[in-house]
């Protein structure tokens, strides 16, 4: 087994604690989600730095092969580059610092470890599941505006949903961070794209119809259509989920 190592430049004297990270996550690491298939974990290192670490299991049969030559990127190496792009875009999202690939004996690609820095802001969209209209409403226009600017910045977020906004407010001001950014679309968002990127957000659907109703006045959209195309989307993705899972809020069809 190789292990490669690439580090922002910036990051460069945590190093020592970077190549640790394999074996250290599990025991010094705080828990933050643990999935199937992936592990995140909160860690502090030895100069105070909170970084976020997430562990990818290795992919499995045709994937491995699909991301072990080439053909497309793994995911923690999309994560870990796209954050500059982001950021010099003017959407915030936690800056990388590092990203750790295992591959075998024939160059097949195993776990991967994406290091970014930990987003400071303490709230997950989840809060809007059955939110009141005096928090749901400001927090809709609000979040319409970032929407809107990261898409006029042809940046789409493939998996728009509440775990993957953070948000904080401070004197009435919302500020707004997208993670989990390994499915990223670059380029023209046309209305369609842009009004179904919001379908799996949670919340009632008062909610939702500001947020899409302000998103197409900022982007010189036609409301209406805008709406009709979300609403069609979110009761396709949620009719779907609820078979699956039991729904954690009123769901408004």
């Amino acid at each position: 087994m190789s292990r490669s190592i690439d580090i922002n430049p910036k990051y460069e004297h945590l190093r020592a604690f970077i190549e640790r990270i394999p074996l250290t996550m599990e025991q010094e690491g705080t828990y933050i989600y643990g999935g199937r298939r992936n592990l995140i974990v909160k860690m502090t290192t030895t100069d105070g730095t909170i970084l976020n670490v997430k562990r990818f299991q290795q992919p499995r049969w045709l994937n491995r092969l699909v991301y072990s030559t080439g053909i497309r990127r793994p995911k923690g190496r999309r994560a870990f580059s796209y954050p500059d792009v982001l950021l010099a875009k003017g959407i915030d999202t936690p800056e990388s610092v590092a990203y750790i690939e295992d591959r075998n004996a024939l160059g097949l690609l195993g776990r991967c470890w994406l290091v970014t820095i930990q987003c400071p802001y303490s709230h997950l969209l989840y809060e809007m599941g059955d939110a009141a209209p005096e928090v749901y409403e400001p927090m809709a226009k609000a979040l319409a505006r970032f929407a809107a600017h990261m898409h006029d910045q042809e940046v789409l977020h493939l998996d728009f949903s509440p775990g993957n906004i953070l948000w904080d407010s401070r004197d009435g001001q919302y500020a707004f961070s997208i993670v989990d950014i390994n499915r990223m679309r670059f380029g023209n968002v046309s209305m369609s794209d842009g009004a179904k990127s919001f379908s799996r957000l949670w919340g009632p659907k008062r909610f939702l119809q500001l947020l899409v109703e302000e998103y197409a006045r900022l982007r010189h959209f036609d409301p209406e259509a805008c709406v009709a195309i979300t609403m069609k989307e979110r009761a396709r993705f949620w009719t779907h989920y609820q078979k699956k899972r039991e729904m954690e809020f009123n769901l408004e069809l």
